[in-house]
């Protein structure tokens, strides 16, 4: 049987109490963030601490299966880097232990978590989201004089539908107000038109009280049962200021959740894929039986046509084609009709096409709700599978990161997990919008962020497993300056122990060596650009970077000084003439100064 090792347990243990914090920290960073979205449902609506406390409660269920994977990431980064900052990870190296070794107990424990997480999308998250989508139904329920929206009908409250233009939050004043109320049938109806008005709710929360201000009332009285009586008798009030009394509840009530039968979110996976099966037969279904309605109106119209004939004496008559034929009507048979034949025919079939266009339109709009359903369902079965999937990717981004850049606490490691989620977070939420309006093929929109997290998750992995410096702020810094032909500077100082003390005779030569080599190098070579492949100018800043290499141990402060004078001089594919030219100048100068130097030290 397998033993956990002191390391595993001792890593393991570093890991579980940083994830615990994180987990928490990113689970009210997402449920702040989230909680802007629906405060709108939230204040004046007098809700009891029984009903918030539900709301916060499903909320933090839907916001689990996001915060495990930002969790992850930052406790992992944090774990690594404190080991890298104190230099723990050195010593576990130095052990001979991988770094791949060291994170074997975290992979079995991030593991668990994905497991963890897909069961808590399949069980526990479609039962708080269905929850949450009720509870958010009947919270909108609560206070309606706040949910009147502008521009639209309004139908939350039972019997009456409202419209308002516009609408003034700060005193709760509505301008521009229609108000259609219904009773036992549409000959009941009476229509409501005022310039003001403002919704209220009474103190016993059972009724709404509705004053008005300048308008018209029109209703339909009902119909008396009197011998003779004609239409249905209305009457018409103009009034100053008016007060209605709705109907209306305003207790809070948990709506009914039939309503919320297609939320694909709202379902496990077993129950997304038998609805898909059940969504697609009843539009597979749809679909066949508005085809068989266009093929037998074609058959009517094939069989059944009509045209007119100008007659002998110049009127027009109807004449119906034969059952059997099955020719259309041609030009010739249009033109031998007369002027109000051709008129009649042309608003016949501009109709008909008018016709034919709004059933069309109609059935695209049934049609494209189920493919809007089937969507969403198949989105949401991949969802459950990528957030799972995150989990372990964010894992082999953390810890790699933190092996690399051996920082802990919650400074840099903090910035780094933002920038990773925001990068994660863009592509994921850009996927599923293209997906879901049917733009990218889901599959492609929901595996984008994965597809760019994996291999972020396996150069990282690699790199710190190789102890790559791929965040040397001073490595990058030079690649920089030199793609860009930035000088660079040297940075020589007196050393404060020096063991050998260079050979000063053997340096002068090789000074004068290497300013006679330049001379003759400015005179004969003359090429419009240097590469690496020029065998005189690599020996050149070879013997250079030597050079310089044995006068850094020397205890003379003026040649210290002198070093500093030197350029760099970095052959690369192709590197510019006139300051190759000017750097082998100044060489040349150096070598003298320090020549003249090194004499003083000769035996």
């Amino acid at each position: 049987m397998l033993q956990p090792k002191k390391l595993d347990i001792f890593i393991a243990r570093q890991f579980g109490l940083l994830f615990v914090g994180t987990f928490f920290i990113c689970q009210f960073v997402l449920m702040m963030q989230f909680l802007w979205r629906y405060i709108d449902q939230l204040i004046g609506k007098g809700l009891s601490m029984d009903v918030l406390a539900r709301f916060f409660w499903y909320m933090g269920l839907m916001l689990v299966p996001q915060a495990l994977p930002l969790a992850i990431l930052l406790s992992s980064l944090i774990t690594y880097g404190n080991l890298g900052e104190s230099s723990e990870l050195t010593a576990i190296k130095a052990a001979g232990i991988s770094l791949m070794q060291s994170m074997r107990s975290l992979i079995v424990i991030v593991c668990l978590i994905s497991l963890g997480s897909f069961y808590f999308q399949n069980v526990i998250g479609p039962n708080a989201n269905m929850s949450f989508s009720r509870l958010l139904m009947s919270m909108k329920q609560k206070s309606p004089e706040l949910e009147i929206p502008e521009g639209v009908f309004y139908d939350g409250i039972p019997g009456s539908n409202i419209y308002v233009q516009r609408k003034d939050k700060e005193t709760g004043m509505l301008y521009n107000v229609m108000i259609y109320r219904m009773t036992d049938s549409y000959e009941d109806a009476a229509i409501i038109i005022a310039d003001s008005g403002r919704l209220q709710s009474t103190a016993e929360k059972k009724h709404l009280l509705l004053t008005l201000h300048t308008g018209e009332w029109f209703e339909n009285m009902r119909q008396q049962d009197v011998a003779g009586s004609a239409g249905v008798p209305y009457r018409r009030e103009t009034f100053i200021e008016k007060q209605v009394l709705l109907d209306f509840d305003g207790d809070f009530n948990m709506m009914d959740a039939g309503a919320l039968s297609n939320n694909a979110r709202g379902k496990s996976l077993a129950e997304i894929y038998s609805d898909m099966d059940s969504i697609k037969a009843h539009y597979d279904s749809l679909g066949l039986r508005f085809y068989d309605d266009m093929r037998r109106g074609e058959t009517r119209e094939m069989i059944g046509e009509t045209r007119e004939k100008r007659g002998d004496r110049g009127e027009a008559r109807v004449v119906s084609l034969p059952t059997a034929s099955r020719t259309q009507p041609t030009i010739n048979d249009f033109d031998s009709l007369s002027p109000y034949g051709k008129q009649t025919v042309m608003s016949k079939t501009l109709n008909r096409i008018r016709s034919e266009s709004n059933q069309l339109e109609f059935r695209s709009v049934l049609t494209a709700e189920g493919d809007k359903l089937i969507r969403q369902h198949k989105i949401e079965a991949i969802n459950k599978f990528t957030m799972t999937l995150s989990c372990l990717l964010f894992f082999f981004i953390g810890a790699p990161l933190g092996a690399i850049i051996r920082k802990g606490g919650l400074g840099f490691p903090v910035v780094i997990s933002v920038l990773v989620f925001i990068v994660y977070y863009i592509f994921d939420n850009t996927g599923y919008r293209m997906a879901r309006g049917g733009m990218w093929a889901i599959w492609f929109g929901k595996s984008i962020s994965t597809a760019v997290l994996l291999p972020l998750a396996v150069f990282f992995t690699y790199k710190a497993n190789n102890d790559s410096a791929v965040f040397n702020a001073d490595l990058w810094r030079s690649v920089v300056m030199r793609m860009l032909f930035i000088r660079e500077k040297r940075h020589i100082t007196l050393k404060e122990v020096i063991i050998d003390d260079p050979d000063y005779e053997s340096l002068t030569r090789r000074l004068q060596q290497m300013t006679a080599a330049t001379e003759r190098y400015l005179a004969e070579k003359r090429p419009p650009i240097v590469t690496r492949d020029d065998p005189e100018a690599t020996w050149l800043c070879r013997e250079l970077e030597s050079v310089v290499e044995e006068l850094a141990n020397s205890r003379d402060k003026v040649i210290i000084g002198e070093l500093n004078s030197y350029p760099i001089m970095h052959l690369s594919k192709w590197h510019p003439r006139l300051r190759f030219r000017r750097d082998l100048k100044t060489v040349i100068q150096t070598n003298d100064k320090i020549a003249q130097r090194t004499r003083l030290y000769e035996r």
